[in-house]
């Protein structure tokens, strides 16, 4: 007797689902985007990582995602590890598993998720580059006439170290998001979460200067409230690439380390303010981070830069 066809519509029985996990990136990537809020960069770092992961399970998984083993996990990680990854990597792409994992649970493609009894590698503790308030200034002021748009960059730079932002916030940051009047800069986050960051003196200053005598002449916009705030050359929004370079060009003017990026203006800015007393549950809410944890080695760095100090300044250091 032949098999009865299913109606149209009607969802395969968990054991008949295909167990190739790429057929189910698709809808995992639109979960992301549509449930989850996520941005375009992580969703794409999720999807590079599951890329993987598949290609490796064609070779090496079971017939069946129903009878995946804790095994699997184990021999995946161990493979990313003989390829020279990372811990870090490594962990990033098991929370990219377990994540696909348990929208594969929410779909009824698999009944539960084992993948979540795998713990993640132990990773050691760097702490963030960070420089100093009198380096931050000198980066600040690294711009000269020399260059194509000192304004600009002077501006993107005392942005950065004023709000804490990172490189695609600053990006995002359009002219209806300044209010330099009242002192403060809406910054957009991960997920669509926005902050409210006030503006120190020197921020204010260089945005202004850089509004009035260098972005009339690049923007070429009419919706000008909706335009970006920091514009290239030919008036659209200067891409994290750019912002990267720019970076790295004036810190090694100022003879800075290679290490210096974008993000090292971030650091600076945290670590600053937890060193001018600042709490901890406020520079997360500045910081824009979803967890304390994330925030709170900031308060290591802090304690590593007192006991240098004490070491070089106490008599018996």
């Amino acid at each position: 007797m032949p098999p009865r066809k299913r109606p149209p519509g009607v969802a395969a029985p968990i054991g008949d689902r295909p167990a190739d996990p790429a057929l189910h990136l698709p809808g995992f990537v639109n979960y992301l985007r549509a449930e989850c809020g996520l941005s375009d960069n992580t969703v794409m770092a999720y999807q590079r990582d599951l890329t993987q992961f598949a290609e490796w399970y064609r070779s090496h998984g079971p017939a069946r995602l129903q009878l995946v083993e804790l095994p699997l996990f184990s021999s995946y990680l161990e493979y990313l590890h003989a390829r020279d990854y990372a811990a870090t990597s490594v962990a990033r792409h098991l929370v990219s598993i377990k994540m696909f994992f348990r929208y594969l649970v929410l779909e009824g493609i698999l009944p539960e998720s084992i993948v979540e009894l795998v713990n993640s590698p132990k990773l050691w503790q760097h702490l963030p580059k960070v420089l100093s308030p009198e380096k931050v200034d000198e980066l600040i002021a690294a711009p000269t006439r020399q260059d194509r748009y000192p304004l600009r960059d002077r501006a993107l730079l005392a942005l950065m170290y004023a709000t804490g932002c990172r490189a695609s916030e600053v990006c995002a940051i359009t002219l209806r998001d300044i209010r330099l009047d009242e002192g403060y800069c809406r910054c957009h986050g991960k997920g669509n979460k926005e902050r409210m960051v006030s503006l120190n003196p020197v921020a204010r200053a260089a945005v202004e200067a850089y509004m009035l005598h260098e972005r009339p002449k690049l923007l070429k916009r009419d919706d000008e409230q909706a335009a970006p705030l920091l514009v290239s050359r030919g008036g659209r929004s200067l891409s994290r690439i750019t912002v990267w370079k720019l970076v790295k060009r004036y810190a090694a003017r100022i003879g800075g380390s290679r290490e210096i990026s974008p993000h090292t203006l971030r650091h600076s800015f945290a670590t600053h303010m937890l060193a001018r007393g600042a709490e901890i549950r406020a520079l997360q809410e500045l910081l824009g981070h979803a967890s304390i944890r994330t925030t709170q080695i900031y308060t290591q760095v802090e304690h590593s830069r007192l006991k240098t100090i004490h070491e070089r300044c106490h008599p018996r250091g």
